[in-house]
């Protein structure tokens, strides 16, 4: 369960008494996050969600993420909405951490994505690539290729812990993708994690997007590579070329992608699977005894690499071109 820090009762009460959403009736941890200790909350004005932010996301960071929420639903874009108290404050303290209420979403995350789920979801994309053009705050994006040198190094040798002659392996990659890796693609904010678990549905239709702590400012269609990896690849380590489809012509039915773009979609889905390959790695090899959230296995991203490397064309990805 993703809670990391307990909240008293009186504590809680009192952080919740300036937002006005009534008496609380209940609430209880829950195990959605592995960065942040998350609540639910059940009051007689309805139900919300309420985050206390730990030491791995940065404090000066949260006006951004909170801000592109509010700004992204006030365009009508389906996401939570970070609740302001009577001071006009989105963020306050509680047991000593930051914490802000949001909304509640309805909906479920989708364990085995289907064409129909993946192309709603490249619908989405592409409008929340629209709606937050004009953000006005900005976030570097921390976890690019210019963050990958460092994780890497801190893993060392060790990864071959994981994979023999892994180290050596992801050395040549990463000085291919530092070398080549496209720097003019068409910029703006993007979500940097828009995987299954943080995008419900209900039935069919995508009910919205969830958990933007990882948003920050990069190319636009290195997001869509994340989904790409994230949304394409079967439990065997297949790649869905009809998932991939249904997402791509999704997306660019709404925001149609430019040349740059398009040429650069094989390296972009490289440099995705390195990203999560390297964060899971580094989490693998440092893992607590006790912890209450297990790493994943980076062995998964490290095939998505491998296939990503033998792509010639975007058309390999069911792209009309």
């Amino acid at each position: 369960m993703a809670v990391y820090t307990e909240v008293a009762d009186e504590e809680l009460e009192a952080f919740l008494e300036p937002y006005g959403i009534g008496q609380l009736l209940s609430y209880k941890g829950i195990a959605e996050g592995v960065e942040n200790s998350n609540f639910m909350l059940h009051t007689s004005k309805g139900t919300y969600f309420l985050t206390l932010y730990e030491k791995r996301v940065a404090e000066k960071d949260l006006p951004f993420f909170l801000g592109l929420m509010n700004h992204l639903a006030g365009k009508g874009f389906a996401c939570p909405v970070p609740l302001r108290n009577e001071h006009g404050d989105m963020l306050g303290r509680l047991a000593d951490r930051p914490a802000a209420l949001i909304s509640f979403l309805e909906g479920v995350s989708v364990r085995r994505p289907q064409p129909r789920h993946c192309a709603e979801l490249g619908r989405a994309m592409a409008e929340f690539h629209l709606k937050g053009r004009d953000f006005e705050l900005k976030r570097e994006n921390a976890l690019s290729v210019s963050g990958w040198r460092p994780l890497l190094d801190a893993c060392g040798a060790r990864a071959d812990e994981v994979v023999a002659g892994l180290a050596a392996e992801l050395q040549a990659e990463l000085s291919t993708l530092e070398r080549d890796w496209p720097r003019a693609l068409p910029q703006g904010v993007i979500h940097a994690d828009a995987f299954p678990d943080n995008v419900f549905f209900i039935g069919e239709k995508l009910s919205g997007v969830i958990d933007f702590y990882f948003a920050c400012n990069d190319a636009l269609a290195y997001d869509l590579a994340i989904c790409l990896n994230a949304w394409c690849f079967e439990h065997d380590g297949s790649f869905n070329i009809t998932k991939a489809r249904a997402l791509l012509q999704a997306y660019t039915e709404v925001r149609p992608l430019d040349a740059a773009e398009l040429a650069a979609l094989p390296l972009l889905a490289r440099g995705s699977a390195l990203r999560f390959l390297l964060t899971r790695l580094y989490d693998w090899l440092n893992r607590q005894p006790g912890a209450l959230v297990n790493p994943k296995s980076p062995v998964e991203y490290w095939k998505r690499l491998r296939f990503h490397r033998r792509v010639t064309s975007p058309a390999e990805y069911g792209l009309d071109i």
